[in-house]
């Protein structure tokens, strides 16, 4: 199971258009046209950075403003909107909050259903073969690959995101967070919390 540093390892089996643009980026940097650095920098950057930055001020509302919070429970499609962040017509989002003595995992076993609106591109691990087929299967174990390790005690729920519902994880708030803005929240918002493969930051840890 993947981490987010070793995404290229877990890539093995492309599909169609996949393969495609592996081709095409293999041909342009034979003839010297693209450097394959700069695109993963680039790439890394609006997976882990600029994309999830829509998610991350979603989850730091909901951490405090409980009106909003309430709403995003109800309906995350309206209140997500209401901040500006829309995915495509018909696509419809779920908030999963965890919990003290639940956390949620969510993955797309049948291909890679991801909320881009909130998240930007979703990571190489999220759409491989082994993160989809086993988060199902042992979600516990695949956390413990991404150094998450919970008590036993915490009962793990799957989500299932298909093309008509996306799902984000709302984590629990970090303790020592009492006094922080909202922009201040969203910093400690990581694109794995939201997820569920990993946990948010603690404050002086941003």
């Amino acid at each position: 199971m993947p981490h987010d540093h070793d995404d290229h390892h877990h890539d093995n089996e492309l599909d169609p258009m996949a393969a495609r643009v592996r081709a095409l980026e293999t041909i342009l940097t034979e003839k010297g046209l693209i450097d394959p650095l700069a695109i993963d920098a680039i790439v890394e950057t609006y997976e882990t950075k600029i994309g999830p930055r829509n998610g991350a001020k979603v989850v730091a509302k909901a951490w405090s403003d409980p009106e909003f919070s309430d709403w995003l429970q109800r309906d995350a499609t309206a209140a997500i909107a209401s901040l500006g962040f829309t995915g495509r017509q018909g696509e419809h989002m779920q908030a999963v909050f965890n919990t003290a003595d639940t956390h949620n995992l969510v993955v797309c076993t049948l291909c890679s259903c991801y909320p881009w609106s909130v998240l930007g591109l979703p990571p190489v691990w999220y759409k491989s073969p082994p993160y989809r087929s086993q988060a199902v299967i042992d979600p516990r174990g695949v956390l413990a690959e991404f150094d998450l390790v919970l008590p036993q005690t915490t009962q793990i729920r799957v989500w299932d995101s298909t093309a008509e519902l996306r799902y984000l994880v709302v984590p629990l708030r970090p303790e020592g967070s009492d006094d922080l803005n909202d922009e201040q929240l969203a910093a400690l918002v990581t694109r794995d919390s939201m997820i569920g493969t990993g946990l948010p930051l603690t404050p002086g840890h941003t």
